[in-house]
């Protein structure tokens, strides 16, 4: 059975006000759910929310229920008074979170699993640390977790410290593109890729990359690289490459142009007692978005890694 992203279950989660006003988080069911199944929370990286039905499919044929949450300023809960993808602190998307465990746990109490890409893996490793509902997620999957800036070290050492000198007297203070443009050309359909999304939502050159937000983002990994102590098991899923380019190059199709792997790695293996690593050869940045076979790679270890923690569903069902 085929899952079009047009069948799935939106829910908004009204979250009061912050200071821009109104603020919801989107909470997408599967409407291949049932009831009482252990369920995956996915969270979506920055300039991006989620769209990846085949990767719903995936975890529901194998016998979990599966839930993704746009978050406030994101994709579908982006209102038009907002700033969009911004934050101040990392612990501002605790509370949409949370708010998505009760949901969840008001239709299953069965295990719950996190499943993280990019900025969005950052922030569920953030809140195994000090999240309300920390102790009622069993295993996390993360995606290319960003857990460091892919910059020069030099770099690093100047440009974050000052992002919070510079966005504490200009808050909305940013860098006008924070992508490179060739990352949306390997995913896009109508250029290298196969997938088809809302570029309004996910534009090819990125939202603006607030310093306000950067300084939020460099304050949680160096939390995570010092002070982690995320207790349950992990996987973290990555490519076997990176590659910087300015130009197109096929090579695109088959690295993380967007972070660097050893980073990942490296930073990855603090997060607890219990890292895994998959190393996904050929894969890009969003391993889920990588060649048909590259991901069909990735979601054997992700399962086969569940079976070997006995954290299993069910049986997986070809699809």
């Amino acid at each position: 059975m085929s899952i079009d992203l047009n069948d799935f279950q939106e829910q908004t989660l009204e979250l009061g006000e912050d200071y821009e006003g109104r603020v919801i988080a989107t909470l997408v069911h599967s409407p291949l759910n049932e009831p009482n199944r252990p369920a995956v929370l996915y969270i979506h990286g920055f300039n991006d929310y989620f769209f990846q039905a085949h990767v719903a499919k995936q975890f529901n044929d194998a016998g979990y229920n599966f839930y993704a949450l746009d978050l406030r300023k994101y994709g579908r809960s982006l209102l038009s008074h907002q700033h969009p993808n911004y934050c101040r602190s990392i612990t501002e998307y605790f509370e949409d979170i949370d708010r998505a465990i009760e949901v969840i746990h008001s239709e299953t109490d069965q295990e719950l699993l996190f499943l993280g890409h990019s900025t969005g893996a950052l922030i569920q490793s953030y809140y195994l640390n000090k999240g309300k509902y920390k102790g009622k997620v069993s295993a996390a999957i993360f995606n290319s977790p960003f857990l460091q800036f892919n910059l020069p070290k030099w770099l690093r050492k100047i440009l974050l410290p000052a992002s919070g000198l510079i966005s504490f007297f200009a808050p909305y203070a940013s860098r006008k593109k924070s992508l490179s443009h060739l990352y949306s050309a390997s995913i896009l359909q109508k250029k290298y890729g196969e997938w088809e999304y809302n570029t309004e939502w996910k534009p090819a050159d990125g939202f603006p990359a607030y310093f306000k937000w950067v300084y939020a983002v460099y304050r949680a990994q160096k939390f995570l690289r010092k002070h982690s102590e995320i207790n349950i098991p992990i996987l973290i899923l990555h490519s076997d490459k990176s590659s910087f380019y300015r130009k197109w190059n096929d090579v695109i199709l088959k690295t993380d142009m967007v972070l660097n792997v050893h980073h990942i790695r490296s930073y990855g293996a603090k997060l607890g007692p219990e890292v895994d690593f998959s190393v996904i050869s050929g894969a890009i940045h969003d391993v889920f978005l990588s060649q048909e076979e590259i991901r069909a790679t990735a979601f054997e270890a992700i399962f086969e890694w569940l079976e070997d923690h006995e954290i299993t569903a069910g049986v997986q069902e070809s699809s």
